[in-house]
């Protein structure tokens, strides 16, 4: 267990989208069901991605996958305009552009720390077996076979985790601080062990035990990668975390705040309070807000 999969857990692809066939030029599919995330892969042929906000055009064609960071709507169209006119048109060979699209709601706070790392458009190449899986994904599609909707949604999923990592890993990337501390040999067992078990008692002491190393070797190596100290940080996870678990029907501020490491829920809700800064009870009802959780670094 790791960040990373905290982050994913509960991200799902439901009812992805086949658009396409054959799409003659100029054409735009657009998209404005204000998706948190959204996969793009073309099957066949290529376009454009152009968001609403106008920023930069971002060219996808095959063998390529996009995340498009919402809840903005954006298009995906085959040329389109610019100040400086229109741009070059990208070869698709036969002509027969087909989208595939899965769009992600991303519930609750944890998962939309990673919408916060990411670019409005990250596109990548797909390294992996993209043809076989292109034409396995088509023919799924296609085929109108049992399942196939699940099996489709599934598959995207797994595509989406692939094309995060590979972004987060490409040359000359900038992955956020926690993805790269995951990777090393001091603060990666630490990580993983208060993600693993953030209701546990920890220490500076159990924790640099965890990592193997001195507690100073450890809290100066944990700063400098982090950018702040690992009792702070793991305060501010607890509170996301509970922030989630507050939204569960039923869940009481005092069960929430056994299940993030506070056997007193006085001393939660002020921790709470000063990381999130709201009370557990007013939490409850302010609701979501996307401009908030998209704002910041």
């Amino acid at each position: 267990m790791d960040l990373f999969d905290d982050l994913l857990r509960g991200v799902r692809a439901k009812g992805a989208v086949f658009a396409g066939s054959v799409l003659t030029p100029p054409w735009t599919l657009r998209f404005t069901k204000e998706a948190y995330l959204t996969l793009c892969v073309p099957l066949s042929g290529a376009g454009w991605i152009v968001r609403d906000d106008g920023g930069e055009p971002q060219p996808l064609r095959t063998g390529e996958a996009a995340i498009v960071r919402g809840p903005e709507p954006f298009a995906f169209t085959d040329a389109p305009q610019t100040p400086v006119g229109r741009p070059e048109r990208i070869p698709d060979g036969d002509g027969r552009t087909m989208l595939l699209v899965g769009a992600y709601r991303v519930p609750g706070e944890v998962p939309r720390r990673l919408l916060r790392a990411l670019p409005p458009v990250a596109v990548v190449p797909d390294e992996h077996d993209c043809a076989a899986m292109r034409g396995y994904l088509e023919a799924q599609l296609t085929a109108g076979l049992p399942g196939r909707q699940i099996v489709v949604d599934r598959l995207l999923d797994w595509l989406l985790v692939c094309t995060l990592r590979q972004w987060f890993d490409r040359p000359g990337a900038a992955p956020p601080a926690w993805y790269l501390a995951l990777g090393d040999e001091v603060a990666g067992p630490a990580l993983r062990a208060m993600h693993a078990a953030p209701e546990r008692a920890w220490t500076l002491p159990s924790l640099a035990a965890v990592a193997g190393v001195s507690r100073s070797t450890f809290a100066k190596r944990f700063q400098a990668l982090l950018g702040e100290p690992p009792l702070t940080y793991l305060t501010e996870w607890r509170m996301t975390l509970a922030a989630d678990l507050l939204s569960e029907p039923g869940t009481t501020v005092a069960a929430v705040a056994r299940r993030v490491g506070y056997a007193d829920p006085f001393s939660f809700s002020a921790a709470f309070k000063r990381v999130m800064g709201v009370s557990p009870s007013a939490h409850r009802v302010v609701g979501e807000d996307p401009a908030g959780v998209l704002a910041g670094g």
